[in-house]
């Protein structure tokens, strides 16, 4: 992402980070988030989906902006757009994914007395979830000079309208080619993305949906079945996991890391003194200790599920240790892998993972309603701690010119945490209201009934571990060979289980169009194919939005 021009400021750059609590921002936040969830809970019970509404909102808070009545105009501050943003998104995943998902499982499993036990374990995780986020954004293990590809989309969205001009007219082609592309059928977010991660990243992703989508008709071979991507994503993740702790085990003093930047140390340290914002706002302490918390606090909700669920009464004093344990780290670990994949493609494979520790607990024996329990809490991590990387990257992008620096995107990061709960809080408001409409109706997402179909099956599959410990081998060299700043594993194992049609095609073609644009422009390529790719995945947000319309 090329940097701002430091000689042109963003309308309401002031000395200041505008309050989260502002009355006009705090009425328009309420009213977004309302909307983002119903957006939410309609889709992901419709199409199965959730869709990233951040530009939807800054769309919004742009209009507004352009009405002066009573204080409206203050909405043209592209900080303030950054908050209405920031809790639209943070509702419609909150309430599709992080709750009402959740819930749907004991609901299909049979036991609607477990509803809201599991709706208490939700918000748990999700608090958690948006704590961890906010605690460790812009670390070396989660940097804001990452893509973040969704955020980068609506960082240029909000820059657009308020500058207009050619990088207007750029992003705005690059979203009418992603609002056609996607009325078509087609996942644009995929091309867009390509035009903004990680070459190396982005690649193994492209690959692996070429694979999901031919290999079975090439061999015939089910891959789902055979649970060959869940061992991929296993044997990543777990090397992941480890380069995530020998990062935070490493000790540095010198502030550029050659593991985790293109560039040599002294270059690294030159770029930071020139444009502070590329140093990390995290130290490594800090990091250590958030998720360290993070856990303990994992464990906690794990205990009010525990004993609101009646999951204390099915177990032994052990077993019952075993699966608090079990909950908190694979609530930890899924927001973890969740976050990376995220962090480098804008798409997560938060079902999939979700469905490893499913059938870990099949292969340990968890009792049938202690394991869908155990399911949906992990569920409600995830979704929603990516979605706030998005926004944080979002007002990363409309904060970093700003000098003094670090003060002013701490303040800033700190008042869209503000924004982000407020709109989780109406989440859960929304979703405890209305969420009896929704099953009455048989409205449930399909991958809840996925879940308990699967807890209440078991594992017909005598394959199984040896599949997942067979195929967790290349998972694991390749996530290994791509290092840390790449995370080539997990993105293969992402779209391994992603596997949407066509969307690999997408990817190639958007790679092979960069390399090509490159040789021809030089460096302004990049700023220049970052703005399309943004127009393109604002285009394609618009059109999944718009689901909610034509349905």
């Amino acid at each position: 992402m090329a940097p701002l021009e430091p000689s042109v400021a963003l309308t309401g750059d002031t000395a200041r980070h505008p309050r989260a609590v502002e009355p006009v921002t705090l009425a328009l936040t309420i009213g977004l988030s309302v909307l983002g969830a119903l957006i939410g809970l309609h889709l992901v019970t419709t199409l199965g989906v959730s869709a990233n509404t951040s530009v939807i909102g800054a769309l919004i808070a742009m209009l507004v902006g352009r009405v002066s009545v009573v204080g409206l105009r203050t909405m043209r501050s592209v900080h303030r757009q950054n908050l209405a943003q920031s809790a639209i998104s943070a509702s419609t995943f909150a309430a599709a994914n992080a709750l009402l998902t959740p819930i749907a499982v004991p609901f299909v499993f049979g036991r609607p007395d477990l509803v809201w036990p599991m709706l208490l374990g939700a918000t748990a995780g999700l608090a958690v979830d948006a704590w961890v986020l906010f605690r460790i954004f812009d670390s070396k293990f989660l940097p804001a000079t990452a893509a973040w590809p969704p955020g980068v989309a609506a960082a240029e969205t909000i820059i657009a309208g308020d500058r207009g001009g050619r990088r207007a007219v750029i992003l705005a082609c690059g979203a009418v080619v992603g609002l056609g592309g996607s009325w078509l059928g087609l996942s644009m977010s995929a091309a867009g993305v390509a035009f903004i991660g990680n070459m190396w990243a982005l690649g193994m992703f492209g690959l692996g949906l070429l694979v999901a989508q031919y290999e079975p008709g090439l061999l015939g071979v089910s891959l789902n079945a055979q649970y060959i991507p869940h061992g991929v994503m296993i044997g990543a993740g777990v090397v992941a996991l480890i380069q995530a702790v020998l990062l935070l085990a490493r000790r540095r003093t010198e502030r550029g890391d050659p593991a985790l930047s293109e560039d040599p140390a002294s270059e690294v340290a030159e770029a930071e003194a020139a444009d502070p914002s590329l140093e990390p706002t995290v130290p490594e302490a800090r990091l250590r200790r958030s998720l360290l918390i993070g856990y303990l606090l994992f464990l906690t909700g794990a205990v009010l599920v525990a004993i609101t669920g009646g999951v204390y009464a099915q177990l032994s004093l052990p077993a019952l240790i075993g699966w608090v344990l079990l909950a908190g780290f694979a609530a930890l670990v899924h927001e973890i892998i969740v976050g990376l994949a995220a962090m480098h493609a804008g798409w997560f494979p938060a079902f999939a993972v979700t469905l490893i520790f499913l059938v870990v607990g099949l292969l340990v024996g968890i009792p049938a309603v202690a394991l869908a329990l155990l399911v949906g809490y992990c569920a409600s991590t995830g979704p929603a701690f990516a979605d706030m990387g998005y926004d944080f990257k979002a007002g990363w992008i409309l904060r970093r010119m700003h000098r003094p620096y670090p003060a002013f995107e701490l303040d800033g990061r700190r008042q869209q945490c503000i924004s982000a709960v407020i709109g989780c809080a109406v989440a859960v408001v929304v979703v405890a209201l209305l969420w009896r409409t929704y099953f009455a109706a048989n409205q449930l997402p399909p991958v809840a009934k996925v879940y308990a179909t699967t807890v209440k099956a078991g594992l017909t599959n005598p394959h199984t571990v040896s599949n997942l410990l067979l195929w967790a081998i290349p998972g694991a060299l390749v996530q290994f060979l791509g290092g840390p700043r790449r995370q080539m594993g997990i993105l293969l194992a992402t779209g391994l289980l992603v596997a949407t049609p066509n969307a690999g095609w997408l990817v190639v073609a958007a790679l092979l169009a960069r390399v090509l644009y490159r040789r021809i422009r030089g460096e302004a390529a990049d700023t220049e194919l970052s703005l399309v790719g943004a127009g393109i995945i604002a285009g394609d947000s618009i059109a999944a939005t718009a689901q909610v319309v034509r349905r």
